[in-house]
């Protein structure tokens, strides 16, 4: 199986909490597609069906590879806390 590029799946995870968030200030046209599109890719890259299994993998392999460098949060700029659905 091909594992996703940690720094993608930061992005990605970091692009769909941002519109999450301006969703919930203010709904669009525009953010609730670019919501959409982002959600799509977020599953596919994680190999998911719905967007709460992929954020659970994305949290996953971001602790992983975290570990496998054998850095710590502090010194890679993460606070090491999952991103909530």
């Amino acid at each position: 199986m091909l594992v996703p590029d940690p720094k993608t799946v930061r992005q990605l995870l970091t692009r769909y909490a941002t519109l999450r968030i301006a969703q919930a200030e203010r709904q669009t046209p525009a953010v609730a597609g670019e919501l959409e599109e982002v959600t799509r890719r977020l599953c596919v890259t994680m190999g998911t069906a719905g967007i709460h299994d992929a954020v659970a993998r994305a949290d996953d392999l971001l602790a992983r590879a975290r570990t496998d460098r054998g850095r710590s949060s502090e010194a890679d700029g993460e606070s090491g806390l999952p991103l909530a659905v």
